[in-house]
């Protein structure tokens, strides 16, 4: 069977420029598109697609909904490297993948209408606010659903080891003998409330009580607001020694708090991040931080979804568990020396 893949090592571009030219796709000149379709069409592509559609009343065509209100989903690491291996196993399933919004045009839609009218055969859901209605539609839907870090009932999900990374990361810094920890962590969500767990149960394993006040809300990917909230924790009477950020790109925000302060890290305040992304470990110093395994997500995620709608009598809705790593960087001082 022709591939996309096959398509465009003939015609020597990118299978991301075979689809958006088989898809009439503006961004791709004209003479590539006529060159691909032909080459397509040679290649007997377009009939072998077509033949597989009828047989298998099916698009080989998964959705992926990804909404980011922050606007930083693409172009940050960890979001992009969870989207590419969706998009990686997709394809090596023979499934292609498309983004779910709520416009057709100019025509503002639902995700489940967007979904129906791109005729896909499931939807992988990531970073939504889950509690949308449009979203708890689209779940409630006959469509083969997988949700990446949060839990529906009777749907499948793949989700990180949230609770067990955070509180590796408090037992490593508790280990390195501090005891003065406070907590920036990211919005309420279930992500959130899992590392909020894993932080408290480590802290009361060591019998620490931390401050209310050391505990603050900010948002995942919000330099700004870490460097404010950094700002006022280290301008208390009583400050921490450790702060923990939501995940490694805020915390670049919290690094500059830190150094307009005059302080050092980690000689005056430890820090620690989240994600375990490439930029954690360029910085100067290293950042101690959790590795989130993204290539299994997104490669899990997709690998169920094709399950699903290709065994539908026979896969039962579950969790996957995917678990990550301590990335041990130079950011927490060893006070166990003193």
């Amino acid at each position: 069977m022709v591939s996309l893949k096959d398509i465009a090592s003939r015609c020597g571009v990118s299978v991301a420029t075979v689809s958006k030219a088989l898809n009439g796709q503006q961004d791709v000149s004209q003479e590539t598109r006529e060159r691909v379709r032909r080459t397509a069409e040679e290649m007997g592509y377009m009939a072998n697609a077509a033949a597989r559609t009828l047989k298998t009343h099916r698009s080989y065509n998964l959705g992926v909904l990804f909404v980011d209100a922050r606007s930083s989903g693409l172009a940050h690491e960890y979001f992009s490297a969870v989207l590419d291996s969706i998009r990686v196993q997709a394809e090596s399933c023979g499934y292609d993948i498309t983004f779910i919004n709520r416009n057709l045009g100019d025509r503002p839609t639902s995700y489940l209408q967007h979904c129906r009218y791109r005729g896909v055969d499931g939807v992988i859901i990531a970073s939504v606010d889950f509690m949308d209605p449009m979203v708890v539609e689209l779940v409630n839907s006959d469509l083969p659903i997988v949700t990446i870090d949060h839990v529906f009932n009777n749907r499948s999900a793949v989700v990180s080891d949230n609770i067990t990374g955070m509180q590796s990361l408090t037992e490593y810094a508790i280990g390195m003998g501090h005891r003065k920890l406070a907590f920036l962590h990211g919005e309420r969500t279930a992500v959130t409330e899992q590392r909020l767990i894993g932080f408290h149960r480590a802290c009361s394993a060591a019998g620490i009580t931390v401050p209310e006040e050391w505990i603050q809300e900010s948002a995942y990917h919000d330099t700004a607001n870490c460097y404010r909230l950094t700002r006022e924790l280290l301008s208390r009477s009583e400050r921490p020694d450790c702060i923990f950020f939501p995940d490694d790109f805020s915390y670049v925000g919290g690094m500059n708090a830190i150094r307009e302060l005059g302080l050092r890290i980690p000689e005056d305040i430890s820090v620690l991040g989240y994600d375990g992304i490439r930029l954690s470990q360029i910085l100067s110093p290293r950042l101690t931080t959790w590795r989130q395994d993204t290539d299994a997500l997104g490669r899990r995620a997709a690998s169920r979804l094709v399950e699903m709608i290709e065994h539908p009598r026979t896969t039962i809705p579950d969790q996957l568990i995917v678990s990550g790593e301590l990335l041990r960087g130079e950011s927490v001082k060893d006070l166990t020396n003193r």
